[in-house]
């Protein structure tokens, strides 16, 4: 296949590929890691508990920047985004393993679960009633526009992901086919940059949404005397 994916073996009906296999080792290796790292936790910091601790913080930042009244809600979802989309581009980097999100299912479900976390957490904040209601507001004419809205941009967010990690690592093979070894340190500088800034998009895209349906609910929620 074009992205390099293939079928590695079947259980029951369903083909595991190994985007699926590639998938769940790096969540593995990402819990494992989470829990190595935490049970290291000290008063007195170490250089891994400080990098550590910086790149929290550094997402907390972002979170807040965007939802400072709901950062501690929304923020366990956002990082764990970012950090998973983070090391699943930069995997490819390893010999013989291709980055899941150079595969449309991976972005496809990634995009699917931030969809559906929208609503989530639209739903958890304002009750399911009240969160409906915003699709019809502020016309109940615009209820198919609100709904083709939430589809299109559901499948933007996949395909943008895709397009762009599959554009990169057939940037980077046809650099290498002609530069040979004279140009791997760049290309792999260019890689990691560019893999970085594409997980802060989808993580900042799918901040943003979520944002737009709280903010959305909150704006028409009506003052209350305490408030004032």
């Amino acid at each position: 296949m074009l992205d390099g994916t293939h079928i590695l073996f079947y259980l029951g009906p369903l083909a595991i590929s190994t985007t699926v296999v590639t998938t769940w080792g790096i969540m593995a290796v990402l819990v494992l890691s989470s829990w190595i790292v935490i049970r290291r936790f000290s008063i007195d910091a170490g250089s891994l508990q400080t990098a550590v601790e910086g790149i929290v913080q550094t997402i907390y930042a972002a979170v807040s920047e965007v939802l400072p009244d709901r950062a501690d809600t929304v923020f366990p979802f956002v990082a764990t985004l970012w950090i998973f989309i983070g090391v699943a581009n930069l995997s490819s980097l390893i010999p013989g393993v291709h980055s899941p999100t150079g595969d449309l299912s991976a972005t496809t479900a990634l995009a699917l679960l931030v969809f559906c976390s929208v609503h989530w957490f639209g739903i958890r904040i304002e009750g399911v009633r009240c969160y409906l209601k915003h699709y019809l507001s502020p016309s109940p004419i615009l209820l198919p526009f609100h709904i083709i809205g939430e589809i299109t941009r559901t499948l933007a967010l996949a395909v943008r992901l895709f397009g762009n990690m599959m554009s990169l690592e057939m940037a980077a093979l046809l650099v290498l086919l002609v530069a040979g070894l004279f140009a791997p340190i760049p290309l792999l500088m260019l890689h990691i940059v560019e893999a970085l800034v594409q997980a802060y998009i989808f993580g900042m895209l799918a901040l943003i949404y979520i944002a737009g349906a709280i903010q959305s609910l909150e704006s028409r929620r009506p003052v209350k005397e305490e408030e004032l």
